[in-house]
């Protein structure tokens, strides 16, 4: 054994008693305050066609992050064609420019460079990372695929196949079942928030090759789009390339995104079960709608979600698993979209414990609504502040921070902002928030198991009503 698996497991046995204790949220220690974050200054900058570039220069290493964002997404498929825009987005780089996907997988391997394509809920991107000295080819390339895509008709019947298996696998996985009821109890079928992203069996199986073409004519326009470079570059030597590569293109005017609907009003807590007979564990969700990304309360829920739920020592990781012993981990978070995206608290627990769990949860739901001690505020103050700086460790980290801003439209302060803001919350805002948006009696609870073993204890305990769902209702 290393001498450094000796001192860890050293170590994790001397932690081992205290870790065995119920944890008291008013004497853990309490970590220094975070000094804020600072970034070069972002170079903004336009193609000839109208297309923005944002630059910000980082010259500790020879490579170069490239993104094309495009401001639309999965909540922008039309109603029935759930999953439309993240394969469109797959089958971009599947050929294009005159190349084959194979021929184009060569190409990039050979710049010595990584090339991705993903479509979130608000937005669709291409991005691109590779040595500086490359970047003139591997612009060339990153072209092609958003502007000359093949959309081979062999190439889209391969990769619907392969998305409807995988997402025919889903019926087989409890916590992604879990997951997906969610979200359907919350939103309704006819919200685009009601599923994932990636689509459902029945709207996958009626893509055709035109939809996709249709979809990249509406998303994919220079005027929604955007341009982010990060990396060992300065702005005089990037723009020319871009203007080559990217200032030819031309579009339509983009039309309008139009928002999703609002969600449904929330119901009474219900209980929504699923049976998984067989099944290791039962899946636990429980949620509510929550709040969209450019809401005034982000700060403040930030350090409610880390309290409660957003790291290993909160709340409800510390009662289910350390105190209790019934979840390996359990945890919250808010989704914040361009519209209210859902709040989640979720675990996989022991199946003979499913009862005892869902009490916890309740538990510490309502709990958290009570003013919290300044001890534990100060501690999740300071998670969230120290940690912020890890998400600007690499190009790709401090990209898909630029991303976000360019997305819902922050101020570029927000980075220099985010720790002191963090730092600013008190225990009146973080009560008041958490009385706002976690709400005990309207929380929809999805638990994925084998009922034949846990319904009826789950019935006596009367939390709320309960409801039996069908897989085969869940994967339309």
């Amino acid at each position: 054994m290393s001498r450094i698996a000796t001192l860890v497991l050293a170590a994790l046995a001397a932690a081992a008693p205290a870790l065995a204790q119920t944890p008291d949220r008013s004497k853990a220690p309490v970590p220094g305050p975070a000094p804020a974050l600072s970034l070069p200054p972002i170079v903004k900058r336009t193609l000839s066609n109208g297309l923005p570039v944002w630059i910000l220069e980082r010259h500790k290493v020879p490579l170069v992050h490239v993104t094309l964002l495009v401001k639309a997404g999965a909540a922008a498929d039309p109603a029935g064609k759930a999953g439309l825009a993240s394969v469109t987005a797959d089958l971009l780089d599947e050929g294009a420019g005159g190349r084959s996907a194979l021929d184009l997988a060569d190409a990039v391997a050979l710049l010595g460079a990584t090339l991705g394509t993903a479509a979130d809920w608000d937005d669709s991107t291409l991005t691109l990372q590779l040595p500086v000295a490359q970047l003139d080819a591997g612009l060339g390339l990153l072209s092609d695929v958003a502007l000359r895509p093949a959309f081979d008709a062999a190439e889209f019947d391969r990769l619907k196949k392969t998305r409807l298996t995988a997402v025919r696998q889903r019926r087989d996985d409890p916590s992604t079942m879990a997951n997906l009821a969610i979200y359907r109890v919350l939103y309704g079928l006819a919200h685009p928030y009601g599923t994932f992203s990636t689509g459902t069996e029945s709207s996958l199986a009626g893509l055709t090759l035109e939809d996709v073409k249709a979809c990249y004519g509406r998303i994919w326009q220079p005027g929604r789009s955007q341009l982010i470079v990060v990396g060992d570059v300065t702005a005089d030597a990037v723009l020319p390339l871009l203007e080559t590569r990217f200032g030819g293109w031309k579009g339509s005017a983009p039309a309008a995104v139009t928002p999703p609907p609002a969600p449904p009003a929330p119901s009474p807590r219900t209980i929504y079960l699923v049976d998984k007979p067989g099944a290791a564990q039962s899946q636990i969700r429980i949620g509510l709608v929550g709040v969209a990304r450019r809401t005034p309360d982000y700060f403040t829920l930030d350090v409610v979600n880390t309290i409660l739920g957003g790291s290993f020592t909160s709340r409800l990781n510390q009662n289910l698993r350390e105190q209790h012993g019934y979840a390996y981990g359990a945890s919250t978070s808010f989704a914040m979209r361009a519209s209210a995206g859902p709040f989640v608290a979720n675990a996989g627990v022991q199946t003979d414990k499913t009862t005892e769990s869902l009490k916890e949860f309740f538990t510490e739901l309502e709990a958290i609504r009570a003013p919290i001690p300044e001890a534990e505020l100060v501690r999740g103050r300071n998670y969230e502040a120290l940690s912020f700086p890890s998400q600007f460790e690499t190009l790709r980290g401090v990209a898909a921070q630029l991303v976000e801003l360019a997305v819902y439209d922050l101020p570029e302060s927000f980075v220099t902002d985010y720790v002191p803001k963090i730092q600013a919350v008190t225990t009146d805002q973080a009560q008041a928030a958490a009385r706002k948006y976690i709400l005990p009696d309207k929380l929809a609870v999805v638990v994925v198991g084998d009922l034949a073993k846990i319904e009826a204890g789950i019935r006596a305990a009367n939390f709320a009503p309960v409801q039996v769902l069908k897989v085969d209702d869940l994967v339309k």
